[in-house]
């Protein structure tokens, strides 16, 4: 049951002013996505309710609307339950994610200032350090917001429109394999922050499609040994 598997203090109570429909949607994509409500979970929507201190009208909102987005499955006779994604369709997703996030690096190479290289390097040791603190939540917290910074420095906005519409799928798939990938994910990213620095396009390329691959092979042998 949902009230027994969830951590103490994971779902705060929203705030009632603004647009409540729009809070509960986004508190349970960001449960979803962090995998706080892992695939193939049953979400009863009194206990969501009650979790996130609303009705269930905003609820049962929220959770037709992660329906048509694909982030939840509504079974009849049975309730709503988290997508369980398949290997194809994780596998269409990453080899995407490395077509756009490969042209971004390109593009992040010939246009990114001094300030900008700071940031990724910020934001590396951030991730370094949550590697070596063992915490998985900050790790991938801190590796998407890497990648938004190189899109970002791209300064393509079409592309980083693109890439804003599967960014919290790849957090998503790339939450259970973020211990396996640890430091070596961020020996790549130090490479690529040096390319960057370097203005060299076609290695930053080349790394960001390296790394985007070896996340995406990860993925589908995360359940081996």
């Amino acid at each position: 049951m949902l009230s027994t598997g969830l951590p103490q203090g994971a779902v705060p109570k929203l705030e009632r002013p603004g647009p409540l429909r729009e809070r509960v949607y986004e508190a349970l994509l960001e449960l979803i996505t962090t995998r706080v409500l892992r695939p193939g979970r049953h979400l009863v929507e009194s206990e969501l309710a009650g979790h996130l201190g609303v009705s269930r009208q905003p609820v049962r909102e929220a959770l037709q609307r992660l329906n048509t987005e694909g982030w939840v499955d509504l079974r009849p006779a049975q309730g709503a339950f988290v997508h369980e994604p398949t290997e194809e369709e994780a596998d269409q997703l990453l080899s995407v994610r490395t077509l756009l996030e490969a042209e971004a690096a390109r593009l992040a190479a010939a246009n990114s200032p001094a300030a900008g290289i700071a940031a990724l390097e910020e934001l590396c040791a951030k991730g370094e350090q949550a590697v070596a603190d063992d915490d998985v939540d900050l790790a991938v917290a801190t590796d998407a917001a890497f990648h938004a910074k190189v899109m970002e420095l791209a300064g393509n906005v079409v592309l980083s429109e693109l890439a804003g519409q599967v960014d919290r799928r790849v957090r998503w798939y790339y939450a259970p394999v973020a211990r396996r990938r640890g430091t070596q994910s961020w020996i790549e990213h130090r490479s690529l922050i040096a390319a960057i620095s370097s203005r060299d396009e076609r290695r930053a390329t080349e790394i960001m499609r390296a790394h985007t691959e070896h996340t995406r092979k990860t993925y589908h042998q995360r359940e081996e040994g």
